[in-house]
């Protein structure tokens, strides 16, 4: 038998084995027992009935002429169910017996043979009082034999007690033990199993913590750890810039505007940084629930595309947005809104000064379909399949300004593609050459039925004084 390798198992085969063994002995024992008490009680009761019929026959040899006509006598007035009584002369030969009872079966069917037995007698030689077996099975006989003298001559008187019922018994209490056991000790390993179970719970939990830290645990830590390094950036420039300027006594007013100016963009990166990382927080832990209401995702694409041209004015970058139609949707505008930014800053950034950065939307069958398209150098073939992980940035030469106050910190694609997800849509990487990237936001359209619910689109006077969303600048 093989030791089984679970530690559940283990503790569990114990417990069956802890309550099994005793149980098992206990079984044999009380098994032994009972056929011990039921040879004894046999043994007694034959004993009575022997004595009994012994101090008749030495009654009736005061009242009878004969030997054979006491002895016919005693056996007439001693009779006990399921016990024969016989008596044999000196030689072993049958004298007289008792009838058997014709209500006990076993007396019945299965016949003591006293003739076999005056043998056995004479082979024994009997002196004294004495108990032993005869026969097996069904054939088996508990016999008590004892010497008398009737009318001056030694003869032995028996009684035979059949054994048929005692086997009876200790089949029934065999059999009985023979399910009862089992079934004890099924109980028992499906309560060992369930205590092992309720045991080592804790054990199992962390374990499986264990497990998940050579998982998805390592990308926990490699995402504090880029956060970390995302974060230090700007403290340290924040550090850096205040103790230079403190270092010196005596400084112009325009060089401390030049340091405060430093420190402002720091500070406005580290907020950037943080305002991403609570979102995405609130986010995995599910403490972001979406504010879905009916717009127009036209609206959201045109807001977003006039929040950007200040932006793309100081780099040189042209926004074009080509004629789209109405599309009713259900979202959260504010976070769309996000989306597209996001999308955006990334356009303007990598587009070379005189470029253009191109805005779409189109419905195709049961889609939306929303494009920006910027005429940059293009993200690298072995980076493209890692855009979209958290603080994942692509070279630098990639990037026309470097590290300045517009970088952005890898986490820009993150959210904007955990938002197009939780819209039940998409964001993907359509192509990107040398002669620009392509993403696109691919959301479900509304049915014609679900249209009546979005209130028409404003007029262009009215949307002209909307304060466009904040701008959360990101970079993959």
């Amino acid at each position: 038998m093989r030791w089984p390798q679970s530690l559940r198992a283990r503790l569990t085969l114990w417990y069956t084995l802890v309550l099994g063994a005793p149980l098992v002995a206990f079984a044999a024992a009380s098994f032994l027992v009972l056929d011990r008490a039921l040879l004894h009680r046999a043994d007694a009761f034959i004993d009575e009935t022997l004595g009994a019929f012994t101090t008749e026959l030495a009654s009736e040899q005061h009242e009878e002429a004969t030997a054979a006509l006491a002895i016919q006598a005693a056996l007439a007035d001693v009779r006990f169910r399921e016990v024969q009584l016989a008596v044999y002369d000196s030689s072993g030969t049958l004298v007289a017996s008792s009838h058997a009872d014709s209500t006990v079966g076993s007396a019945v069917h299965h016949p003591v043979d006293l003739v076999d037995l005056g043998t056995e007698l004479g082979r024994r030689g009997v002196a004294a009082r004495e108990l032993f077996t005869v026969g097996s099975g069904d054939l088996a006989y508990r016999i008590a034999a004892e010497p008398a003298t009737v009318f001056a001559r030694r003869h032995l008187v028996v009684s035979a007690y059949p054994l048929h019922g005692n086997r009876e018994t200790m089949q029934a209490v065999g059999a009985s033990y023979t399910i009862a056991i089992p079934l004890l000790l099924l109980i028992a390993a499906a309560g060992g199993f369930f205590l092992a179970s309720r045991s080592l719970s804790p054990v199992a939990a962390m374990s499986a913590r264990a497990a998940e830290i050579s998982s998805t645990n390592l990308n926990e830590r490699r995402f504090m750890a880029d956060a970390s390094h995302e974060l230090r950036t700007p403290v340290a420039v924040l550090r850096t810039e205040a103790d230079v300027t403190l270092s010196r006594p005596n400084r112009t007013e325009a060089e401390y505007r030049d340091s405060v100016a430093v420190m402002r963009d720091s500070a406005r990166r580290l907020g950037r940084i943080v305002d991403d990382l609570f979102l995405l927080a609130r986010a995995d832990a599910g403490h972001l629930p979406l504010r879905r209401g009916p717009i127009y995702l036209e609206e959201v694409v045109d807001d977003a595309a006039r929040a950007v041209r200040a932006i793309a004015q100081e780099h040189g970058v042209r926004i074009a947005v080509d004629p789209v139609e109405d599309a009713p949707f259900s979202g959260d505008a504010d976070l769309l809104g996000r989306l597209m930014l996001n999308l955006l800053d990334n356009a303007i950034k990598h587009s070379p000064t005189g470029g253009t950065v191109t805005l779409s939307l189109v419905r195709v069958g049961q889609e939306y379909r929303i494009g920006v398209l910027d005429q940059g150098p293009g993200i690298p073939a072995e980076a493209q399949a890692q855009i979209f992980e958290r603080f994942f940035r692509v070279d630098r030469a990639r990037s026309r300004d470097g590290a300045t106050e517009t970088s952005g910190d890898g986490l820009g694609l993150a959210i904007a593609r955990w938002i197009a997800e939780a819209h039940g849509g998409r964001l993907e990487l359509v192509r990107s050459t040398d002669a620009g990237t392509h993403f696109q936001l691919v959301l479900p359209a509304m049915v014609d039925g679900d249209a009546s619910s979005v209130p028409p689109p404003e007029d262009e006077s009215d949307r002209d004084g909307l304060v466009p969303a904040p701008l959360t600048e990101s970079d993959p």
